[in-house]
């Protein structure tokens, strides 16, 4: 892979010093008696990680891009962010979210005065909506996962954790679109190639860990990854941006299941007293069902936002 293919570390340590006034320094908590730690995106403002790629892309805008607003498709928490973002800079935001997202995601993007589109969750009707109304009304796309300048906002977190955790030799990150993973990866191998990056997935919306195996991006019907309770994870395919940097950087992929999803949820409630939603609470998941050491490994909450009732529900059964 060239170079000039991936986003560099002074690409990333630029996001740092771009975004640093908006986004949280966010703490390692130690998970105890595992000994695993937990990199807390959940305390971001919005309640989740994707606040670091929104600003860096946006920020990254000229005036007259900033002028004509900027446009995002999510299933919530790059939602939330991207309008978030966009408030705090005075940009106008209009965001594509499918129906079957959590309430508490669709009212929150709402909250940071987003004008919503609500859409149907199969197929592609999320980017074909959000790339309609671009082309109406010359909004600016800020992808969830399809670029740099995402990729760099979240190599950000792969930046704290080695001056958080010197002792760090394992890092678990959930897998979407990609993004977050390949950002993080990213940071932390042209750092210290030493350092392990495993990435985290459903075992109903495997599609990173099949592309891994293949070589080549793999695609997971959608019928199929609406199953999983992790809604943020049921992304169908990486992205091919992030797939460069997947391919270069991320040792392995592992899967876990539903019940380990929510036993992860009710270990982090009880074990690091955090709120974490499915899809922030998968690289734990995948980190406790290893083998091995965990007090050298850290594993990324990358979101907290998640219903009550279900939530409640999940820790419950403890």
């Amino acid at each position: 892979m060239a170079s000039q293919d991936l986003v560099s570390l002074a690409d990333i340590r630029a996001a740092a010093t771009r975004i640093a006034p908006y986004i949280f320094h966010t703490p390692v908590i130690p998970m105890v008696p595992s000994g695993l730690k937990l990199k807390a995106e959940s305390l971001q403002p919005v309640g989740a990680f994707k606040i670091r790629g929104a600003f860096n892309a946006i920020l990254s805008l000229s005036e007259e891009e900033r002028h004509r607003g900027v446009i995002a498709h999510s299933s919530g928490n790059h939602a939330q962010a991207v309008a978030y973002a966009a408030q705090r800079l005075g940009v106008k935001a209009v965001i594509v979210i499918p129906s079957n997202a959590p309430a508490v995601k669709i009212e929150a993007t709402r909250h940071w005065g987003a004008e919503v589109h609500l859409v149907d969750f199969m197929g592609n009707a999320r980017s074909e909506v959000c790339a309609a109304l671009a082309k109406e009304h010359g909004y600016v796309l800020v992808p969830p996962y399809e670029s740099e300048k995402i990729i760099a906002g979240t190599g950000t977190i792969g930046l704290e954790i080695l001056e958080q955790v010197a002792s760090v030799r394992t890092i678990y990150v959930p897998v979407s679109g990609g993004g977050l993973i390949a950002g993080v990866a990213a940071a932390v191998k042209q750092t210290n190639p030493g350092i392990r990056v495993i990435g985290v997935e459903p075992e109903l919306a495997n599609d990173a860990q099949q592309s891994l195996r293949a070589g080549r991006i793999v695609n997971v019907a959608p019928e199929e990854t609406v199953r999983t309770i992790a809604d943020g994870l049921r992304v169908s395919q990486v992205g091919n941006i992030p797939w460069r940097h997947i391919r270069a950087y991320v040792d392995d992929i592992v899967t876990v299941s539903e019940d380990q999803i929510q036993g992860a949820m009710r270990r982090i409630a009880l074990d690091a007293r955090l709120v974490a939603e499915p899809s922030g609470a998968a690289a734990a998941a995948g980190a406790l069902a290893q083998q091995g050491e965990l007090e050298f490994a850290v594993a990324m909450v990358s979101g907290g936002n998640t219903e009550p009732k279900s939530y409640a529900s999940i820790i419950a059964q403890a």
